[in-house]
């Protein structure tokens, strides 16, 4: 028990540990003023039995019981809004403290790692957490030192009957532990289960375009409906699991506080305690384990919160990239990569490759698809770093740059853009976001997607759905680009950027390219043989190595990979044009 409440302590920034310290001294400040009705219980008795019940009396016994149950309201409302504060807060924080951890992990983690384990640990199981740290924390401590200050007030009265009750909280404490050892047994699967839930709604939603053209509804309902049947199923084993272990737990108490009434009783009966004592013990029989009964019924979520944390800290300490370099800008943006090889789960990718690109050029990387174009763009701009060899930026290893300062120097165009669920004008902004509105406007002109945008309902303030649902591909392309031209950063990453667009979409993807990319230094993953033919170089990647290199005519002399690369699109292109005739 104690020590899944140290785990949390431990997981809280120390802003909100100091607030539950404070809350803690306050519970024993509560306990204190709960106890107080011991004294108060045994004046009033005293009084009756020796028939003075007088004015000094009932002045005393009222005192206690005013001071005891106002101090107790007063410090219970202080102590719960800093457990409330101090719960919530550290949820909140630690959601945004795993987002800029997300942000300098290697992209390898995230092939490795599903959408839906992050979504689940920094929405759900944080959300639980909170929930049930704020009160499952409050009730275990409020109600361990409560029961502890009553049991030594107890003392106070009586030390055999006090021991008793101390007994009492070192057996409870023991079945407790079998307590948080069922409930142990189930959360394990109660969060994956939870996990695993969020994951296939995710991918059902995401995917709802392709689940619909294919006909394939029904077997992606049965796979959510079957991972919503399975964690409920988990909830309610995590419930079984926690109830008879619960009960036995209050049982327990129950039959401690009897054995203290009947020691109570046989110290009576036999001449060894007084009439008023035996009654007041008998009041605190039931009294004692009030609060302990009620921490013990929250005991059991403990083990929630410390998997919660478990889950958060997993993410948290996963290694990071050495990203606190020097900021540093570059005198040129030569590009080199010196015998760079790269593997990802023993699989290597990138096999000895160097390459070198000039400041103001442009390269297209061409090859069979999964042959490692795009891990390559990615070891350029350090998303992976390389396990041998180097990539270097004007002269200067990219490991040597604060990541900040390196990506300065890039933009990115992907095949698949997504747009944040904000204003076009926010969208267009995440390049630059202190941009005027007339830049935004200027940038949109210049990526040929000004007229599309004022067309729509709210123009600039249009509000497009998460991803940019409401908005076509080609529509998301070119705010994506004009993004990239608000940035307005030497290095161009297109990565087979038109690959996906209609042909309608294509002559304004075009210009809006060429408006990014003047004076730039270019570098293409491209299939489409307009986009690569008037490159300075063209690099041919196949199962991680450069097996050609050079300019279009070059290669074109070649037999090899590209030169059937451009017959088989010219080929395809020929078919189409026959299938429309």
């Amino acid at each position: 028990m104690l020590k899944m409440v140290k785990k949390f302590f431990d997981f809280c920034n120390r802003k909100n540990r100091i607030k539950f310290y404070k809350s803690a001294i306050l519970g024993v400040i509560d306990a204190i003023f709960t106890a107080m009705k011991i004294p108060a219980a045994f004046f009033a008795v005293r009084a009756v039995l020796r028939d003075s019940v007088d004015a000094g009396a009932i002045v005393t016994v009222i005192a206690l019981m005013l001071v005891s149950t106002l101090g107790k309201m007063i410090v219970s409302r202080f102590s719960t809004m800093l457990q409330t504060e101090g719960g919530y807060d550290t949820c909140a924080s630690k959601r945004i403290e795993i987002g800029e951890h997300l942000r300098y992990l290697p992209m390898g983690y995230f092939n490795d790692t599903s959408l839906g384990h992050i979504t689940s640990v920094t929405t759900n199981t944080m959300e639980q957490t909170g929930d049930i740290a704020t009160r499952a924390i409050m009730m275990v401590l409020q109600g361990g030192i409560t029961t502890v200050v009553v049991a030594l007030f107890m003392i106070a009265f009586d030390l055999r009957i006090g021991l008793i009750a101390l007994a009492g909280i070192g057996v409870f404490l023991l079945v407790n532990q079998w307590t948080n050892r069922s409930v142990a047994r189930v959360a394990d699967e109660k969060l994956s289960a939870d996990r695993d839930m969020v994951g296939v709604i995710l991918e059902y939603i995401q995917g709802i375009a392709e689940i619909r053209n294919y006909n394939i509804i029904g077997q992606n309902q049965s796979r959510v409906k079957n991972a919503i049947e399975r964690k409920k199923k988990a909830d309610i084993r995590a419930e079984l699991a926690a109830i008879p272990a619960v009960g036995v737990q209050n049982l327990i108490v129950k039959l401690i506080g009897v054995a203290i009434a009947g020691a109570a009783i046989f110290f009576c009966l036999n001449g060894t305690m007084e009439l008023v004592y035996t009654i007041v013990m008998l009041l605190c029989s039931f009294m004692v384990f009030e609060s302990l009964d009620a921490a013990g019924t929250y005991t059991a979520l403990l083990r929630i919160i410390g998997k919660g944390v478990d889950l958060a800290n997993e993410i948290l300490n996963v290694e990071q990239m050495d990203t606190d370099g020097e900021e540093i800008t570059p005198e040129n943006r030569d590009i080199h990569l010196e015998h760079v090889s790269f593997a990802y789960e023993n699989r290597k990718i990138i096999d000895d490759v160097t390459l070198e690109i000039k400041e103001n050029t442009t390269t297209a990387i061409v090859g069979p698809s999964g042959g490692g174009k795009t891990t390559i763009t990615s070891l350029i701009a350090r998303f992976w770093d390389v396990q041998e060899g180097r990539v270097t930026l004007g002269g200067r290893n990219v490991r040597d740059y604060s990541f900040d300062s390196l990506m300065e120097n890039f933009s990115f165009v992907f095949q698949r853009v997504y747009l944040f669920e904000d204003t076009i004008a926010n969208n267009i902004r995440f390049g630059r976001p202190d941009a005027s509105m007339d830049e935004v406007i200027a940038a949109a002109k210049k990526a040929a997607c000004h007229e599309f945008i004022t067309a729509l309902p709210d123009g600039y303030e249009t509000v497009v759905g998460e991803g940019g649902a409401s908005l076509s591909g080609g529509e998301k392309q070119r705010i994506s680009i004009a993004r990239a031209i608000m940035k307005d950063a030497p290095i161009i990453i297109l990565d087979e950027a038109t690959a996906n667009v209609d042909p309608e979409n294509e002559k304004e993807l075009t210009e809006a390219i060429g408006a990014l990319t003047r004076e730039k230094t270019i570098i293409m993953i491209a299939h489409r043989l307009k986009t690569v033919r008037n490159a300075d170089q063209i690099v041919v990647v196949d199962k991680g190595r450069i097996v050609q290199k050079g300019r279009h005519d070059e290669l074109m002399a070649e037999d090899g990979i590209y030169r059937n690369f451009v017959a088989g699109r010219r080929e395809a292109t020929s078919w189409k044009l026959a299938a429309q005739g």
